[in-house]
């Protein structure tokens, strides 16, 4: 799916709710496109003294409810349409949490992976200096993305601080602990998912102990998701990445598959298991399937081969329209991107209001108990849309978030009521 792709397709979906709710097209018009979206050009110099310039972008959507809120991913495949659409995503996703944010997204056009650390961070610091009049603690809150991590966000702190002669850490999200950074939140967005799969899995009349879980993707979002369904006592039966894949049908040790692809660069070969591809992960017989890779991965002829009874969507937008109508008419529950992912900046606004309270620390124990009630009560809601409109999880929650949105923008004068 591309980009452009990518972005019509928000652009339907929020069109399709706001005429199923019946609110005005003054509603669609304001959410159909960013409010405004940035490109920065950054110079880099490279080791041997020549100087690479690298794309970059921050597109803020509509800030109905606070301040601008979204990550920043380094990714070659990253583009304008691609942050755009991921940015209205986030207006949706804080208004599913019931968070007070707008929604938000920044991107650079690169490889971190394939650059040397001083690249990226003079990409980093670069980045901060194009968006210092952009972003700040009441305005626009950046956090950790695709490729990006606390050791970024503390190269791009520093930066904003210097040039805005600031003192408030709490304008970045993500950042280590030891610059403000809150308990939990490397785990929080697999955290998150676990806690929607447990609630699914409830609704469906499925035991999570001992429930068979499939995860394609064995990042930060992929993996948090099967240490926690693990610890829950699920199975994680089959795991796939961008170096392959490996099942094992009693289950996978998660916390040694942990290690051997910190190891190895990925979990392709890991003893004791069978390979694996993603067709193949995709039409498993599990009882839970977790995309938590990239955009469009789901399409509707992979939707037909899928026999997991839940979908709990770990990546933004892993399921294209056509897939997710396939899902819909076999039956299959779709938990989507904007309730399912949404642990991480549930557990980025904590940090973010911890520093605006002096720095004031929550235990790792209350950052859990919270995310848990903020998780469920918003799989409450959408469940609740669902049934009143008779409509998949997935089209809910899009309609819970979206009668949000226009009924905040009634109270604030944007809409006639």
């Amino acid at each position: 799916m591309t980009g452009q792709e990518f972005f019509r397709d928000t652009q339907e979906t929020i069109r399709a709710a706001v005429a199923k709710l019946g609110h005005s097209e003054g509603v669609y018009k304001i959410l159909r496109n960013p409010r405004r979206t940035l490109e920065v050009h950054i110079a880099v110099t490279m080791p041997d003294g020549s100087v690479e310039t690298f794309l970059g972008y921050r597109s803020q959507h509509a800030a109905v409810f606070g301040p601008y809120k979204g990550g920043v991913r380094f990714h070659p495949n990253v583009t304008k349409e691609e942050v755009e659409a991921l940015a209205m995503l986030m207006t949706l996703k804080n208004a599913v949490l019931g968070l007070p944010y707008g929604g938000a997204k920044g991107g650079v056009i690169c490889d971190p992976n394939a650059l040397p650390p001083t690249a990226v961070e003079q990409i980093a610091r670069g980045y901060v200096r194009g968006l210092r009049d952009m972003i700040g603690p009441d305005t626009d809150i950046p956090a950790p993305d695709v490729n990006t991590n606390s050791r970024v966000m503390g190269w791009m702190l520093d930066e904003y601080l210097k040039c805005t002669n600031a003192i408030d850490f709490s304008v970045f999200t993500g950042k280590s602990l030891n610059l403000g950074g809150i308990e939990g939140r490397t785990g929080a967005t697999g955290l998150g998912i676990a806690y929607v799969t447990r609630e699914a899995c409830k609704v469906r009349g499925v035991d999570l102990k001992g429930a068979r879980v499939a995860v394609q993707g064995f990042g930060n979002v992929g993996r948090g998701a099967a240490q926690a369904l693990t610890a829950l006592g699920a199975r994680i039966v089959g795991v796939t990445d961008i170096t392959g894949g490996v099942y094992k049908e009693d289950g996978l040790d998660v916390a040694a598959l942990t290690e051997y692809a910190r190891d190895r660069g990925g979990v392709a070969g890991f003893p004791g298991a069978e390979p694996l591809t993603n067709e193949q992960l995709f039409a498993l017989p599990v009882d839970v399937l977790i995309p938590a890779a990239l955009e469009g991965q789901i399409t509707g002829k992979v939707a037909e081969t899928i026999q997991a009874p839940i979908v709990v969507e770990g990546a933004n937008g892993p399921t294209t329209p056509e897939g997710a109508q396939v899902l819909a008419d076999r039956g299959i529950m779709q938990v989507p991107d904007i309730l399912a992912n949404g642990g991480g900046v549930t557990v980025s606004y904590f940090e973010w209001v911890q520093g605006q309270q002096g720095g004031l620390r929550w235990s790792e124990r209350t950052v859990h108990r919270r995310l848990d009630r903020y998780m469920t009560s918003a799989f409450a809601a959408v469940l609740a849309y669902s049934e009143r409109y008779n409509v998949s999880m997935r089209e809910a929650a899009y309609l819970f978030a979206v009668d949000r949105l226009a009924t905040g923008m009634i109270e604030r004068g944007w809409v006639p009521r």
